[in-house]
């Protein structure tokens, strides 16, 4: 067979860079090498590592960490497990990532199993239940939770209370829809209530969670088509179109965002606590006019909180010392001094029960106009649901998005605008969504039977 000189070329490369590659000198280095994706988490930890490393003077208990982008700490985590190239000690993994990791058999992942020693020493009842989940598959837990990640809805105080609205009589959506859209015409003309859109899935994740509803059951069985996940679709889309929409287009960390609230053109927000921190350090213009309270519920009496983002620590099967990197993980997740440095720097707050109580959760916060924004949180953490890891959530949240933008198109085009005339409708956009996951699915014989 011929081959084209780019063939050639090609060829030669590969095989001149595998005689270099085996003719390296292989770097040995000593210590636990630490992999996050977070600059803030690294000026975070600096002093616990700093302190770790001084009060043990042998140089293989030494840490040193290494902020890697989330798409290449994912990469390199992936090709690690399968090809057998260097792994770290630790690791940091974002809830977007972790899927990534789950989608083979068992055996296969390439994080230590921890689930016996975390029951055996007692940190399933140490930590909050709720926070293992992004972390547990089929029954295996893989990683320490960093967090808890509760939601409250942020709004304008100043733009409220002006109007003379008690936001303590708002319980449910309706309530909400109801006692704030007098608040919608402003001094400079149309004013919105929420940045909720079609283009914004954490705030659709956000709101699926809060109503029961999601991707998986506890088998990673797909309820893609689920009434609730109708009915939560349906919603936004009445909040979203029609001559009396109430939401407009207003995404986080964009700059046409930030100015529809810093001119109080969009009076709400739903804010994960580790969003509060964004905000507090990103629209500084908005310190003293916000304030938090409890999500709108979809029903009387149902849950007023809701959940989203979380970062796990796991060790990977091929670390040298699990002992050693293990100890680590927990002097740096179970340590009192980063929960109050944790919530201090950047508004999250710990998911060890035990520290719920530090007073630094009950200081009043100047950015939400004196409110404990920390204790607000705090009070929500044990009522945050369950979240799946399948690897199929991605995609699953992707389908009910694009069922939701498919449904606003119908209701455009039919002229209906409440959600109830768009169930009927919701459902068949949600079913195609389903059978989409299912398809997926079906190709992955690890997960037909988990």
């Amino acid at each position: 067979m011929q081959l084209s000189p780019g063939s050639w070329s090609i060829l030669t490369l590969a095989v001149l860079s595998s005689i270099l590659l085996l003719l390296s000198p292989v770097l040995h280095t000593t210590g636990e090498t630490f992999w996050i994706f977070s600059l803030d988490h690294d000026l975070m930890y600096e002093p616990v590592v700093t302190e770790w490393n001084q009060s043990h003077p042998d140089p293989q208990d030494h840490v040193r960490t290494y902020v890697i982008g989330v798409a290449p700490l994912t990469r390199r985590l992936q090709s690690g497990f399968l090809s057998g190239t260097p792994v770290p000690d630790l690791t940091e993994v974002e809830s977007s990532m972790a899927g990534n990791f789950f989608s083979g058999p068992l055996d296969a992942v390439g994080f230590t199993d921890l689930t016996d020693l975390i029951h055996k020493e007692g940190l399933d009842t140490k930590i909050n239940p709720a926070s293992f989940g992004p972390w547990t598959n089929r029954g295996h837990i893989f990683g320490l939770p960093h967090d808890v990640h509760p939601v409250l809805l942020a709004y304008r105080a100043d733009i409220v209370e002006a109007a003379g609205i008690d936001v303590s009589k708002i319980e449910t959506w309706d309530d909400f829809i109801r006692v704030m859209s007098p608040l919608m015409k402003g001094d400079q003309g149309q004013r919105y209530l929420m940045n909720v859109w079609e283009t914004n899935p954490q705030a659709l994740e956000i709101l699926l969670l809060q109503a029961g509803g999601g991707f998986f059951d506890q088998d990673l069985k797909p309820i893609v088509n689920s009434d609730t996940n109708a009915k939560v679709i349906s919603t936004i889309v009445s909040w979203i179109a029609g001559p009396n929409r109430v939401c407009v287009n207003a995404p986080d960390f964009d700059a046409e965002g930030n100015y529809l609230f810093l001119h109080g053109d969009v009076l709400c927000s739903l804010m994960p606590d580790w969003l509060a921190g964004v905000w507090m350090k990103d629209l500084p213009g908005l310190g003293g006019k916000m304030k938090l309270m409890p999500l709108p519920a979809w029903e009387k009496g149902g849950l007023r909180t809701s959940v989203f983002g979380g970062t796990m620590l796991g060790i990977p099967k091929r670390a040298p010392d699990f002992q050693r990197s293990w100890e680590f993980a927990k002097h740096l997740y179970l340590s009192r001094e980063l929960a109050e440095h944790l919530y201090r720097a950047v508004g999250i707050i710990t998911p060890v029960r035990e520290f719920w109580d530090d007073p630094v959760y009950d200081q009043p916060n100047p950015y939400f106009s004196g409110q404990p924004s920390g204790r607000l949180y705090v009070q929500m953490a044990p009522q945050v649901p369950l979240r799946t890891s399948s690897p199929y959530k991605p995609q699953a949240l992707v389908a009910i998005n694009d069922a939701l933008i498919r449904l606003k198109q119908y209701a455009v085009r039919e002229s209906k605008f409440d959600a109830p005339s768009l169930m009927a409708q919701a459902h068949v956009e949600l079913g195609v969504a389903q059978a989409e996951i299912e398809r997926k699915m079906a190709a992955n014989a690890f997960l037909q039977n988990p």
